[in-house]
């Protein structure tokens, strides 16, 4: 469930910034967000990562494209690239896990699912200021068991 947490979370974070077609189109939120760990709250037991910058190449009604840079909580930094539709179907977004996202109006729903059956259904806005994005999402464990959380993010 960790993998597809990890997925999950910057998934999230990326596609939200598709959340409004005007805006994507503005141009409002292409560029750099950081994971505020702070004000986030994870699930149980996990361990955030020691820092999480996603940077936004595209973000529109058809397409969000961007890359990741994880440094995990043991000092490790990977980086991945992104690029997938934003139309409700599910896609591969890697070899173990599919991802489907939604837009309306000012949300984005996003739903993962992994190989063992388990989930991550995520709502995501973006503040006012258009400074920061939460994320509220619950995962669900192939047996059924639920999880809440919720990723905040700063504009960098």
């Amino acid at each position: 469930m960790n993998r597809l947490r990890g997925i999950t979370m910057v998934m999230g974070l990326c596609a939200a910034l598709a959340a409004s077609a005007a805006w994507a189109e503005s141009g409002l939120f292409m560029g750099r967000w950081r994971l505020n760990l702070a004000q986030s709250t994870l699930p149980p037991g996990e361990p955030g990562p020691q820092d999480l910058i996603c940077a936004i190449s595209r973000a529109d009604n058809s397409h969000v494209k961007w890359s990741i840079t994880v440094r995990t909580a043991e000092g490790r930094q990977h980086v991945e690239t992104f690029d997938t539709v934003a139309n409700g179907e599910f896609y591969p977004i890697s070899s173990e896990t599919t991802a489907s996202f939604r837009l309306t109006g000012d949300t984005l729903q996003a739903t993962f699912k992994g190989p063992a059956g388990q989930s991550d259904a995520q709502t995501c806005t973006i503040s006012a200021d258009h400074k920061q994005m939460t994320c509220r999402g619950v995962l669900t464990e192939g047996d059924g068991r639920t999880v809440n959380y919720v990723d905040v993010y700063d504009r960098m």
